[in-house]
Formats: C-alpha cells, sequence, structure tokens
C-alpha cells in the first residue's frame, strides 16, 4: 500500500539552530509545578551551547494555567514575533493552550515574502499539540518532543535526537511492532490523542488527507481511549489518514476491580479495522523515551517490520 502524498508547497521547515543562538521559554499551559526538572532542563539547553531566555512571569498562576489567556497569548506571540529569538521552548503541558488559540492568527505573511525573518522552531508535546497541529495548519512545521520539564528524564539518545532534529541533521527510524498491512509513506502528524481528539470539529485540525497519525497518551482509562477513537471514527478523521503510529500509553490501565478491556485491547478493536498499516509501541510520548518527531514531514511507516522512518 502506497499513499499519495499531499502537496506541500506551502509548508515551511525553520532554519537549523546552531549554539549561541537564543532560543525563549514560555508557559503556553498549565502553571509550572517542577521547578528542579525546569531547572535541569533549562541547563541541558545551555550546555549545549544556547542561550536561554526565560519569560520573566515563568512562574505565575491563575488557577491551574501558567497565567490569564491574554498573558498566556502575550507570551506567545512575543517569542514569535522577537526576531532575535530562533526558537520556542515549552516549559511544561498540562492544559490551556486551546484556550489562547480563540481569536489566535499566526503572523506569517512576511516568511513567505521574505528570507529577513525565518520562522522558529516551536518545541513540545502532550498540551503543545494544539499549538503544534494548529501552526501546522499555516504551513509550519515544528517539533513534538520534551518540554523543559520533562527533558532532563530523557535518555542520552533521545536529548541527542532533539538537538539532531532542530540543528538539521537526519533522523534515526524508531522501532516499534508492526500489526501489518504493508507500508506506506505520508505527511507525520504527532500529538496527544485527548488534546487532539478536542481539535476535532475546530479550525485547528489540520487536513487528515494522507496524513500518518502519530499518537500518544497517559493516565487514560481503556474507556477514555475507546470514546476518544469513536469520536475519530465517527467524524470521519480516522478514514483520510494513510497510516497510524502509536507510541507511550502510559499509566493506562483500567481502574482496580472494575471490568475492562486492556488499553492495548483497545487500542487493536477500535483501529485495527480501518484497512491501513500500524505500528505500535514506538518509542514517544510521555514517560520517557520521548523520541522528537518533527510535524508535517514526509515518513515512511512499515507495518511489516515495525518501522518509522523520516525523510532526509
Amino acid at each position: 500500500m502506497q499513499s499519495k502524498i499531499p502537496n506541500l508547497k506551502s509548508k515551511i521547515i525553520p532554519p537549523p539552530l546552531k549554539p549561541g543562538d537564543l532560543l525563549q521559554v514560555i508557559a503556553p499551559s498549565g502553571a509550572l509545578r517542577e521547578f528542579e526538572a525546569f531547572q535541569k532542563g533549562v541547563e541541558i539547553w545551555r550546555s549545549h551551547g544556547y542561550q536561554i531566555q526565560i519569560i520573566p512571569q515563568i512562574e505565575d498562576k491563575w488557577g491551574y494555567l501558567a497565567g490569564t489567556d491574554e498573558h498566556r497569548r502575550k507570551q506567545l506571540a512575543t517569542a514569535w514575533q522577537a526576531p532575535e529569538c530562533r526558537a520556542i521552548l515549552c516549559a511544561r503541558g498540562g492544559f490551556g493552550s486551546t484556550r489562547i488559540l480563540e481569536n489566535w492568527t499566526w503572523a506569517i505573511e512576511d516568511l513567505r515574502e521574505t528570507s529577513m525573518s525565518p520562522p522558529k522552531w516551536l518545541i513540545g508535546f502532550s498540551d503543545i499539540t494544539a499549538l503544534l497541529w494548529s501552526l501546522y495548519t499555516v504551513g509550519i512545521s515544528g517539533v513534538h518532543g520534551p518540554v523543559m520539564t520533562t527533558l532532563a528524564s530523557e535518555p542520552d539518545w533521545s536529548i541527542q535526537r532533539l538537538l539532531d532534529c532542530v540543528e538539521g541533521r537526519p533522523l534515526a527510524p524508531l522501532k516499534g511492532c508492526g500489526w501489518g498491512g504493508g507500508v506506506v509513506t505520508g505527511i507525520l502528524l504527532p500529538g496527544n490523542l485527548t488534546v487532539a481528539t478536542h481539535l476535532l470539529g475546530t479550525p485547528m485540525l489540520p487536513d487528515m488527507d494522507g496524513v500518518i497519525l502519530a499518537l500518544e497518551d497517559v493516565t487514560e482509562a481503556p474507556y477514555r481511549i475507546d470514546r476518544m477513537l469513536t469520536q475519530w471514527r465517527m467524524s470521519g478523521a480516522l478514514s483520510k489518514v494513510c497510516g497510524i503510529a502509536l507510541g507511550n500509553f502510559s499509566r493506562c490501565e483500567p481502574p482496580p476491580n472494575v471490568p475492562s478491556f486492556s488499553v492495548e485491547e483497545v487500542l487493536r478493536d477500535r483501529l485495527g479495522d480501518l484497512g491501513v498499516p500500524i505500528v505500535s509501541d514506538l518509542p514517544f510520548g510521555h514517560e520517557a523515551p520521548n523520541a522528537a518527531l518533527p510535524v508535517g514531514v514526509v515518513a515512511t511507516l512499515d507495518a511489516e517490520q515495525g518501522i518509522l522512518s523520516l525523510e532526509s
């Protein structure tokens, strides 16, 4: 099975980073709580030669959010528009990024007309899925990868992979468990299942035509995974994808003493009859390793060998 890859002329991949570049840290989602882990993440980037600028309000809280919607929206806009900033690093996930996408427009007009203001990398996962997918709807690639509070828990190879991704080096294939169904080439769209599900029916959902959908999640009981995947099926979005790559579904065990399927059984039941190549158990998502995956690049999914590879 081979997919027809959609037209990618509008896609922009930010230029490679290099040591010495200025990277800005923002908190677009949940309130920062893991301060020690956060500082370790900052030091990892600094140890590789990058200048790290942390917004002064990084510890702000508004309920479970890292400040009001207006405040967090302003953080994103300021970093996105700052000409000296080469990448935006997200402090953590949680919840909140979808709220700041209301009435949000990515300022990209100048990027298509001049090389003076190139786009910058947006790096994160979990709740940051909403920002990554929204950015991709206007044709710009980001990185589904560790946030500042999780970076220090990654194995060395995963940290190096993230650096390779943003510094322009090829990424090694990832190995998982192939379900069969052949080999397919398509556009890689990685994200968190829960966050992505709440983008269904909104303008922030990218076109699924020819997409290899890469999903992961954490602390969701099997019946919740079932409910979300059933919504994907009934929305018609899954009928467009050409392949599915499944990462970590961490701590998704059923409640004790309650009749249940396992999360593995739910995934097989809800996805196994779609007639597309599927690979599971790939090393990305919550709870390390969380291998960096660029958004919107051409990828090949081999469901016979259980391999996800990216085009250089």
